[in-house]
């Protein structure tokens, strides 16, 4: 096997067109994490300045009353993960901040990819696309040709007259194969861990297991690339079998389940939900309608429960006791209906699930995008924060509002001091053990495709 494995790097490291591809892989890899490097912290430079400059007009606001801030409202900005620079995900497409507001909640706005061109559409030059599409590419061009051009060029026989045992060989082209992918790849990832390093989030556990995905990735690619190049009459043919075996598993295969997903669990469109919100916000209490018959209702049950016969005896100021049972109510209508949103994305993503045994990409995919923390169950977690918080905000100023003031005060106002004990917004991306846990369906399916791809290729009818 060692025999083996020094002749195929030799040839390997011969070959003038394998050392162009690897020269071109590398050097694009190098201008992909510079470029994407550039950005992460171009960008979170921009976060912290915003973040400090919108904590700063909420701390400034002056004397108002609290439920008019409320409706003044406040920014919540996505904090981008270390390994986000990696795998970007959802990131170019997903909203980068919420305007968090009374009565209202707002989805993320302000994608990256309004203010690019329609050049977008064919992507960018990023370390997830060279790692997912270019470098499987790179393993079929090093070895579709493996076990062919030993036919091809008749030393079949001369291995087998000095006694090389079949397996001695095929492991040795194995290794042949994997070993250049592990040198770029490590070399990658270190490169990125000392650039993140000391980064808070930052964790060298999510970078190796980042690079365990893929390594699994490409040992898929190189069991099919081998296993293609022992089952072919000529070395052309495997070429044509395996760049078709790239084009269905790495394009035909995500796009198609991606249309069957979203026709067979389709979201509404922006025009329905809100429709659908509205109908049920006015089913309930409007907070800002004392005279509907909800208010009503809730008028005499807290008269009732007060034992009081006006709203000026009770203990507090009933309207902003009124407006704060509304955005209760209203909290409880958007929970039901992004819960409806949650709902087709899981039917979604049980199709991808029941659908990545088609391809190993899919797997690698969302494996990658989920511990790089840019997949929809991350950024749906930072807006489910986003709400949380939002709600505890009106609470914070309705309370003080109702505590402080008495009933038909409209005209109470708070010190300006005030709206610096409103806590400030933390979010913390999801554990990896979270991760791993929403995950563990497309890891158990890439382990398959690599034990699978293993057996057959050990299995299949030897050929030489």
């Amino acid at each position: 096997m060692k025999n083996t494995l020094i002749k195929e790097l030799k040839e390997l490291f011969r070959d003038g067109r394998i050392r162009l591809a690897g020269g071109i892989v590398i050097l694009l890899l190098g201008m992909a994490v510079w470029i994407s490097s550039s950005q992460y912290h171009k960008i979170k430079q921009q976060n912290k300045i915003s973040e400090a400059h919108e904590r700063e007009n909420w701390e400034d606001q002056g004397e108002k009353n609290p439920h008019s801030a409320a409706h003044y409202g406040t920014y919540a900005f996505k904090p981008q993960y270390p390994l986000g620079f990696l795998d970007k995900g959802i990131e170019k497409y997903a909203g980068t901040s919420v305007f968090m507001e009374a009565h209202k909640r707002n989805e993320a706005q302000f994608s990256p990819v309004i203010d690019q061109t329609g050049l977008a559409r064919f992507g960018e030059l990023s370390p997830d696309f060279i790692l997912l599409f270019i470098i499987p590419l790179l393993i079929i061009l090093m070895g579709y040709n493996s076990f062919t051009k030993e036919r091809e060029l008749g030393t079949v026989s001369l291995l087998k007259s000095q006694g090389v045992k079949s397996n001695n060989i095929l492991f040795g082209k194995w290794l042949s194969l994997f070993l250049p992918i592990i040198a770029i790849t490590l070399l990658l990832f270190l490169i990125a861990g000392i650039l993140l390093s000391g980064l808070e989030g930052f964790g060298w556990g999510s970078l190796f297991l980042l690079l365990l995905v893929y390594w699994i990735y490409y040992a898929v690619f190189i069991n099919i690339t081998l296993l293609t190049s022992r089952l072919s009459k000529s070395s052309s043919i495997a070429l044509v079998v395996m760049l078709s075996v790239w084009i269905v598993s790495c394009l035909v295969v995500p796009k198609a389940t991606g249309n069957i997903a979203d026709s067979k669990y389709p979201y509404p469109t922006r025009q329905q939900f809100t429709t659908s919100v509205l109908v049920d916000k006015e089913k309930g209490l409007d907070g800002h309608n004392p005279w509907s018959k909800e208010a009503k209702k809730l008028e005499q049950q807290t008269l009732a429960k007060y034992k009081v016969d006006s709203l000026a005896q009770l203990p507090f100021n009933y309207d902003a006791f009124r407006m704060q049972k509304g955005e209760e109510h209203e909290a409880k209508v958007y929970q039901k209906h992004y819960q409806k949103l949650r709902d087709q994305f899981a039917g979604q993503a049980s199709t991808y699930r029941s659908l990545s045994i088609l391809s190993p990409f899919l797997p690698a995919r969302f494996l990658s995008m989920g511990i790089s923390r840019t997949d929809y169950h991350s950024h749906w977690d930072f807006e489910d924060a986003t709400e949380n918080y939002r709600i505890v905000t009106q609470k914070f100023l309705n309370d003080n509002f109702a505590k402080n003031s008495s009933y038909g005060d409209w005209g109470y106002k708070v010190d300006s001091s005030f709206w610096k004990d409103l806590p400030k917004f933390n979010y913390e991306h999801p554990s990896l053990n979270k991760v791993l846990e929403q995950q563990l369906f497309s890891l158990v399916i890439l382990m398959g495709w690599l034990l699978i791809s293993f057996l057959l290729l050990l299995t299949v009818k030897n050929k030489i």
